[in-house]
């Protein structure tokens, strides 16, 4: 706008010739958002420490026990939102993407045959951006979470066959028989959040930002890490990552033996 509003560049008196009118601008401080930092998101909104993640996990796993001995219904539920959990964790996925799966969206990874089915997630509902359709990303399978293939293939085997859906399309399904909904993932975080009482701050998504920090800190090239996201931009990867003190101490350390070798000691 403020380009062609240039008067220096000619087109206004070009307008006025022809069209009897120049254009003018209409945007200006006064009447504009201005944003004054990379990240106006909520700030209580963080990544899980690693312990935190255990604990929510271990408080998901209680529930299902905890059901369990006192005879109550509902422990296939808990075992099912325990499951989707760890899933959410170990794929970063968005909540609508992770609902949105369905068993044939589970992907070899000839790489990493030991994985079976389930090398890599076909996501086909990403997020849409100036009206496209949902964008397809593949979301693989890393070897620090492996263990959310176990996970998974119980899950498939043993849990989603009781809830008697017959041949429903969908990964995760409800006790009606359907595809879960998005609020009932976002009821199953809140149940094992409250469960390992951790704060009240942390919602669903912050298991997206605890996915995306600790590749970094398993040392994932950017672009890598900017992939399984699903971020058209470097620059919104980087505002979901929150490195924790230790990582920046150890790529601290790092450089310094680098750079100075055996002239640099441990300080500790």
């Amino acid at each position: 706008m403020d380009f062609i509003c240039d008067a220096r560049y000619g087109w206004l008196s070009t307008c006025v010739e022809r069209f009897g009118q120049a254009p003018v601008q209409i945007l200006h401080e006064w009447n504009s958002i201005v944003h004054v930092t990379d990240f106006e998101g909520r700030p209580g909104r963080r990544p899980l420490t690693y312990e935190e993640v255990q604990a929510l996990f271990d408080a998901a796993d209680g529930l299902v026990e905890d059901k369990r001995a006192r005879g109550r219904k509902g422990a296939l539920t808990a075992l099912r939102d325990s499951a989707l959990l760890k899933a959410f964790y170990a794929y970063g996925v968005r909540r609508q993407e992770m609902v949105g799966l369905d068993i044939a969206d589970l992907r070899r990874n000839p790489k990493m045959p030991q994985y079976g089915r389930l090398g890599a997630l076909f996501v086909r509902y990403g997020k849409a951006s100036n009206g496209s359709p949902p964008k397809r990303r593949t979301v693989f399978t890393v070897p620090e979470m492996d263990w959310v293939v176990d996970v998974l293939e119980y899950y498939l085997a043993e849990v989603r066959p009781r809830f008697e859906v017959g041949s429903h399309p969908a990964l995760w399904v409800s006790e009606r028989c359907g595809r879960l909904s998005r609020r009932s993932a976002n009821e199953a975080f809140e149940n094992a959040r409250q469960a390992a009482e951790l704060p009240l701050e942390l919602d669903l998504h912050s298991l997206r930002h605890s996915m995306i920090t600790h590749l970094v800190e398993f040392d994932y090239p950017e672009r890598f890490v900017q992939d399984q996201a699903g971020h058209a931009l470097a620059a919104t990867t980087r505002i979901y990552t929150h490195v924790s003190d230790d990582y920046r101490n150890r790529l601290l350390e790092r450089s310094l033996r680098e750079r100075h070798g055996s002239l640099w000691e441990d300080p500790s």
